[in-house]
């Protein structure tokens, strides 16, 4: 880790532990860190920062945890199990501080390009490039008008319905290393086609990672595609 990567993962940590002291008195968030209660009041108030180890356990431990439970505070299902997770993926805030957790909790690589599915994955795809400084592409369901050239990829689903996603082909270089994200995986669906562009344009994925997974039908989809970690912030069955 160098000096840069290791600044940028104490203010993470800070920043986790500021949002957890918002609903949480210093002794009640000593609870839940089992740090002490004088150290985490010179953290939040910014007067010192954790070490590097002391900030990689609050953001992959207590970060992931307390981002989860925050997370399915926030999103509901109708009577038809559709998922309204609104409240999640237009707050960037809080996708700010997913993107460091993820990346610290499933040991994601850094990549070059992170890769997604317009529009709902488009904002959590800004937080994980912003962390990992990579450049963000998202594949659409219909071309872009002046793009000449691009990656498209493909599939009928179980219903009949033909779901197709298009990527201009400059988005994504050959070797290029490419972190999957999406704010929701079900299926699966969306995500092999996303894993299909990557593949096409000869990059190496590095993972792929989802907000949410419902059941596991999708997770296990992704895993017998590719061999790089496959995660969730939080999973409803």
């Amino acid at each position: 880790m160098n000096r840069a990567e290791k600044a940028a993962l104490q203010l993470q940590a800070v920043a986790v532990l500021r949002m957890l002291k918002e609903t949480r008195t210093y002794e009640e968030l000593s609870a839940v860190t089992g740090l002490p209660a004088g150290d985490l009041n010179r953290y939040v108030n910014g007067h010192v920062l954790p070490g590097a180890d002391r900030a990689s356990e609050v953001v992959e431990a207590v970060g992931r945890d307390a981002l989860a439970d925050e997370l399915i505070a926030r999103v509901s299902f109708d009577d038809e199990g559709y998922v309204d997770n609104s409240g999640v993926v237009f707050d960037q805030s809080f996708l700010d501080l997913v993107a460091p957790v993820a990346a610290e909790t499933f040991s994601f690589e850094s990549p070059d390009v992170i890769l997604t599915a317009a529009t709902d994955g488009i904002t959590l795809g800004a937080a994980m490039a912003s962390f990992f400084d990579a450049r963000l592409a998202y594949a659409k369901k219909s071309k872009e008008t002046a793009v000449e050239e691009f990656i498209e990829s493909r599939q009928r689903l179980a219903s009949g319905i033909e779901l197709t996603y298009y990527l201009p082909a400059r988005a994504i270089d050959a070797g290029d290393t490419v972190l999957v994200v999406d704010d929701l995986i079900r299926s699966g669906e969306t995500q092999e086609l996303l894993l299909d562009i990557a593949l096409q344009a000869d990059a190496d994925i590095t993972g792929v990672f989802t907000l949410i997974a419902v059941g596991d039908e999708g997770m296990e989809r992704a895993r017998a595609i590719t061999d790089a970690p496959v995660g969730a912030l939080t999973t409803f069955e």
